[in-house]
């Protein structure tokens, strides 16, 4: 039976890259796929992913009809076997329900891939819609790590490496992006504390901080 399956994770979790590879397993068996995306880091119509891998795709712009657009190409002879769609949280809940009904009525399988919560830890709501409605929900295997070391679980925007909390919910950027917004994964503990790589490099460096071992060295003060 065709399915809709999310594939979740955190950022650098390799969403984009599964995608990719299902995307050559099926083709190189014969079959023929579509992949759609939204906002891609690579630019309008295009596929990415952070290993460099790149492929062309529809771009599923706001009020896209998934269903109305593979009913078309069906009709006109296309041939489709399976729906690849990235960056699926960004889509609107009522294109997620599009895609729900291109498994039912017209029993294709749909891959969809995205990141579950925004910078905020609030549910995306294409993420929540296909929550709602998927066949089977995936957590990623490969584990993006907080700076620190631990399991990342929580996506930050940053400006200028400082975590923000507040914005738009949508704001395309990227890792590594300067003193531009930028991305970042986070464990639980230095998301709620606000804490990213540089600001925990900041703290390090910060002369205010006397280290322990200095101290010690120091010795008590003599008194008169």
């Amino acid at each position: 039976m065709p399915e809709l399956v999310f594939f979740s994770g955190t950022m650098d979790c390799g969403k984009s890259t599964l995608a990719l590879q299902i995307e050559h397993n099926r083709s190189a068996r014969g079959l023929q796929g579509m992949i759609f995306t939204r906002d891609d880091r690579a630019g309008e119509g295009k596929l990415s992913s952070r290993l460099g891998l790149v492929t062309d795709a529809v771009e599923a712009a706001e009020g896209f009809d998934f269903y109305a657009y593979l009913v078309r190409h069906l009709s006109k002879g296309g041939r489709c076997d399976y729906v690849i769609a990235d960056e699926a949280q960004f889509l609107a809940p009522e294109q997620i329900d599009q895609l729900a009904r291109v498994v039912d009525d017209l029993e294709l399988d749909v891959f969809a891939f995205g990141i579950t919560t925004d910078f905020r830890s609030k549910l995306f709501p294409g993420s929540q819609r296909l929550l709602e409605l998927a066949d089977r929900v995936e957590r990623l295997q490969v584990e993006a790590l907080c700076w620190c070391g631990a399991r990342a679980t929580h996506n930050a925007r940053t400006v200028g490496g400082e975590m923000v909390v507040e914005g738009a919910q949508v704001v395309v950027g990227d890792v590594g992006a300067g003193n531009e917004i930028g991305y970042e994964v986070l464990c639980r503990r230095h998301h709620r504390r606000r804490m990213t790589a540089a600001t925990a490099r900041a703290a390090a460096l910060s002369p205010d901080v006397l280290p322990v071992a200095d101290e010690i060295s120091a010795g008590p003060t003599a008194r008169s």
